[in-house]
């Protein structure tokens, strides 16, 4: 049985548990996500979105975007990105920078490379896509 991890967002007022069952990782380069995370990039996780559980601070909350479809949750009090509801709500993708454990997974590949930011060099050996899939 894998564990749980933990992960909170940058003022401690959201606190959410994953189990450590992530299907795939990946840097995302499109313009959404460093739009969202205000960087080069997205690292994430994805997993089966009843993996994760929201274990303190549910009151302060932020979605953005539609709640019944693809969405982003942040902490409305600090901002920070959590996770983003994907692939028909059926799916999680966990940012990996606030998660206070350490996953078994690591990122595989960069997706999305044909719109990265053309300041940014990938400097890694992983693969590129310019797109994702």
């Amino acid at each position: 049985m894998k564990p749980l991890l933990a992960g909170q967002c940058l003022c401690g007022a959201v606190h959410y548990s994953v189990k450590d069952e992530f299907v795939y990782a990946l840097n995302c380069h499109c313009s959404n996500c460093r739009r969202a995370t205000g960087s080069a990039f997205k690292p994430f996780a994805g997993i089966e979105r009843g993996k994760l559980r929201i274990t303190e601070g549910e009151h302060s909350l932020l979605i953005f975007g539609d709640q019944r479809a693809s969405h982003d949750v942040r902490c409305k009090i600090c901002g920070s990105l959590m996770f983003s509801v994907v692939r028909n709500g059926e799916y999680v993708h966990v940012t990996l920078g606030t998660l206070t454990d350490s996953p078994t997974i690591s990122p595989t590949a960069h997706i999305f490379v044909g719109s990265k930011a053309p300041w940014y060099s990938i400097t890694d050996q992983l693969p590129q896509h310019d797109e994702f899939g």
